[in-house]
């Protein structure tokens, strides 16, 4: 198995709402996009403030194998995710590694 950890910095403090649709889409991901055995998301509530860095949102997806992986990037439901991102976002930090 697979772990892809991804951090979003936005440009500006997203409202509430806007949040709550962002996670309910990366959630969605599980029954749209095959190989995921496992999906969190959620806002950033560390304590730890002076190491957010602007970091808001995070994301966990555990897939099968790294062929599911590879796959996931170029889904038609992950691409109109990063689609709607266009204008919102500042960085992105994504981490995969496999899992033993």
């Amino acid at each position: 198995m697979y772990d892809h950890l991804v951090s979003f910095k936005f440009k500006q403090k997203l409202d509430a709402e806007k949040e709550q649709a962002l996670i309910e889409t990366l959630l969605s991901f599980k029954n749209l996009i095959p190989g995921i055995v496992e999906i969190t998301a959620g806002v950033n509530v560390t304590e730890e403030v002076d190491n957010i860095q602007g970091y808001t949102l995070g994301l966990r997806v555990t897939f099968e194998n790294q062929e599911a992986l590879q796959q996931y990037g170029p889904h038609p439901a992950h691409q109109q995710f990063v689609q709607s991102l266009a204008g919102l976002v500042d960085n992105v930090i994504v981490i995969d590694y496999p899992i033993k």
